[in-house]
């Protein structure tokens, strides 16, 4: 399991990620994750609200892929990773915490990501290769 550096916080926590997961084992779903944030040295956490087709997917077992992107710096990062769900303890705290703090509806669960792989989307010679 992959060490998140300093660089790949520091994006995370200022550029808006996006998560994809897989319906039914074929069929590719996308969508922005505002809240998703670094939880440790090897995990990504984020608010789920909607419980919609990406809660759905990751109860059926999908594997997460995040991409977060500097457009102005031309940099970027893809994390990969599996999924686990809580409904209480101590990351779902995180997730009330972090929505109290910023004003918004409490979450249905908060998920975090384990993650295992990290590549870089930054151009040229090493794009897409694992760091």
């Amino acid at each position: 399991m992959p060490a998140l550096t300093d660089d790949m916080k520091r994006m995370l926590g200022a550029q808006l990620a996006v998560l994809a997961t897989v319906t039914d084992g074929q069929t590719p779903n996308i969508g922005p994750k505002r809240s998703l944030r670094v939880y440790d040295d090897h995990s990504l956490i984020f608010n789920e609200n909607t419980g919609g087709q990406t809660l759905a997917n990751i109860r059926a077992g999908s594997r997460v892929s995040v991409a977060v992107i500097d457009r102005e710096a031309l940099d970027g990062y893809r994390f990969v990773g599996r999924a686990r769900i809580f409904e209480s303890g101590p990351a779902f705290d995180d997730a009330i915490a972090f929505a109290e703090e910023r004003g918004m509806k409490p979450p249905r669960c908060a998920v975090v990501i384990a993650v295992d792989d990290v590549y870089t989307l930054k151009p040229g010679a090493t794009a897409g290769t694992r760091v």
